[in-house]
């Protein structure tokens, strides 16, 4: 039994954390020559996303912020400081909301998000700062949407991947999971009957590596942080085209980075946590940008809870008393902001500019070191028609893109019965993860030109010849989809870099300073760097709190690596630089880069540009 389950697991491997799986019943859509398309948009109902232990856990823990973790009319309510509006900020606040304290969220810019923020051009398009797709295992974010009411704003799609074949340019593949099979099983059909991507013997080969996940479990797991993917399959023996076929599509979804770079606990976790869900990788869309559609509910029931939501807030310094505790958050306005009980809810290397004196030579502090953000770019493309598209997320399989979506298929607010607008994802974009060519200092036009390229190839009889980009040269005279407008979002430092070793360096929620707690995606949490990482990171934050409002023991601080402890003690401490600039990129957000927001980066992150290639 368990080697047939590590042979449904092995191959399987696209039950990942970040847009990314394989299913059953392959079958080639062949794209035939055509101006416009009669696909209509079509949603499905919401699956059972409840029926799962992980919900469980998830609903549970919200309950209790309105139970055992709720202050009583004898506890003193605590006003609670939060540094940043990103989902993980918003949803410490609404927790602790729940579990009737006073928080207040100061957003340094003027939208809610982080990197889920979103804005509109000149036009009235909307610009996200990344391509988000909602997973059925994502058991706190869908307990949220619960607990808001607002599960109608999720366009749920069939229960269906679909990827490029490389091969064979115009096609695709599409894995269709066939309903009423229960997980892990369903895999397993799938393997038996797709005969595209991977032989029987490549499957045998794939499943003994494996094993251990099974039977040692998460101690397995944590212990090949120090191995890359890459590393892992040649370790283990596990045949090469695993790679080409499985593995680079896998660690493109999950940090934006080939395989070389991602580490193997990334991918076993995402495995273990994901695989045993009949519907855990069924997807939607927000029916609208994200701002509108997610924070406003949240924000709202902050504010009715009895907290705050303030944009425009931006902080300028931690200060601390002689002891190390914080005295006061002092923001660029001058004010001075008391609370009991502060809350950063920012990105590590935003946190790492803040990060007062008096902690610079805590062990605790010294780990970020260890962590950074990991670049990637997202585009937005305007077509002057309708492209053959399909109303899903699709998987290019490309060495330049790792997934997009036609956005006027798949999204009610951006429905266009007549032009399609895609949004993609540009990975790896940068040597910091595992490219070869440093695209963050590329120009936009440069982007593009190089996506057009990849575009013909998705898109052999569609996209038009066009002498303004050089990559669509060959294309034939059939092709006559032309682009309109683009909108190129770079976040320099988006989620934490997964890179081999870093696991362990995650801090804990709890610090050693007694009012100060950590929030945010990139803290230790079961679902790695996402939004399901930044919703979970921030309920726990929230968990800290309330649980040390009512004089119970804090959860423990996570074990720190002795070499950071030794390294700790001679550091020179020093004062913060601080977060210089304003708007997303000074905040660790993404945006399309004026000069004025090129020449911060160029400052403030020169590892960006320094890299030759």
């Amino acid at each position: 039994m368990k080697t047939s389950l590590a042979l449904v697991i092995a191959i399987s491997s696209a039950s990942w954390l970040g847009v990314t799986a394989f299913s059953p019943h392959a079958r080639v859509i062949h794209h035939r020559p055509r101006s416009t398309s009669a696909l209509v948009m079509k949603d499905y109902p919401k699956p059972n996303v409840e029926n799962t232990e992980n919900y469980r856990i998830a609903n549970n823990l919200s309950n209790s912020f309105k139970t055992t973790l709720k202050s009583s009319e004898g506890t003193k309510k605590k006003k609670v400081a939060i540094i940043g509006g990103g989902l993980s900020g918003l949803a410490c606040a609404k927790y602790l909301v729940d579990a009737g304290h006073e928080p207040t969220v100061f957003e340094a810019r003027n939208v809610l998000g982080g990197k889920v923020s979103a804005w509109q051009d000149e036009d009235g398009d909307w610009i996200e700062t990344g391509l988000h797709i909602f997973f059925g295992a994502y058991p706190n974010m869908m307990n949220l949407f619960s607990e808001l009411e607002i599960h109608d704003r999720l366009q749920w799609k069939i229960h269906q991947m679909i990827f490029a074949m490389q091969e064979l340019p115009g096609e695709f593949t599409t894995f269709d999971f066939i309903p009423g099979i229960p997980a892990p099983f369903n895999f397993g059909l799938a393997i038996l009957m797709n005969q595209k991507m991977l032989t029987l013997q490549e499957k045998l080969q794939t499943a003994p590596p494996l094993l251990p996940m099974l039977i040692e479990g998460q101690d397995f797991i944590d212990r090949q942080d120090e191995l890359s993917v890459t590393e892992f399959m040649r370790k283990y023996g596990m045949p090469e085209r695993i790679n080409t076929e499985v593995f680079i599509a896998m660690a493109k979804a999950l940090d934006f980075i080939d395989p070389d770079k991602l580490s193997m606990t990334v991918v076993l976790t995402a495995m273990n946590r994901f695989l045993n869900e009949d519907n855990g990788l069924q997807m939607a869309f927000l029916d609208g940008n994200q701002p509108d559609r997610l924070c406003a509910p949240m924000e709202e029931h902050i504010k009715k809870g009895g907290g705050k939501v303030l944009l425009n807030s931006p902080v300028k310094e931690i200060v601390t008393n002689e002891d190390g505790s914080i005295s006061h958050l002092l923001m660029r306005s001058g004010e001075k902001v008391v609370a009991d009980e502060y809350i950063s809810a920012m990105p590590v290397d935003i946190m790492k500019r803040m990060t007062p004196k008096r902690w610079a030579n805590m062990p605790f502090f010294r780990q970020f070191d260890e962590l950074e953000g990991i670049p990637v770019i997202n585009l937005h493309m305007w077509f002057d028609r309708k492209l053959k598209a399909v109303d899903h997320l699709c998987f290019s399989r490309s060495p330049l893109l790792s997934v997009y979506a036609d956005m006027s298929v798949t999204c009610k607010e951006y429905a266009d019965p007549n032009k399609s607008m895609l949004e993609l994802v540009f990975a790896p974009c940068s040597p910091i993860a595992g490219g070869n060519i440093n695209w963050i200092k590329k120009s936009d036009e440069e982007i593009i030109d190089a996506t057009m390229g990849e575009l013909a190839r998705l898109f052999p009889t569609e996209i038009a010849q066009d002498d303004k980009w050089p990559s669509t040269a060959k294309q034939g005279p059939q092709g006559e989809a032309r682009l309109l407008k683009y909108a190129v979002v770079k976040t320099p430092r988006s989620v934490y870099a997964a890179i081999p070793g870093r696991n362990k360096y995650r801090p804990s929620q709890t610090t050693p300073i007694p009012n100060f707690t950590l929030a945010g995606d990139w803290t230790s949490q079961k679902f790695l760097g996402s939004m399901e990482g930044a919703v979970l990171g921030g309920k726990l934050a929230a968990e800290v709190v309330a649980s040390r409002s009512l004089g119970m023991a804090s959860k423990p601080i996570k074990d720190i690596q002795p070499h950071i402890v030794e390294a700790a003690k001679s550091h020179v401490a020093k004062e913060p630089p601080g977060v210089k600039g304003d708007g997303a990129i000074a905040w660790g957000a993404g945006a399309v880069l004026s000069k004025k927001n090129e020449d911060l980066l160029r400052e403030v992150d020169p590892a960006q540009f320094s890299l030759k290639v």
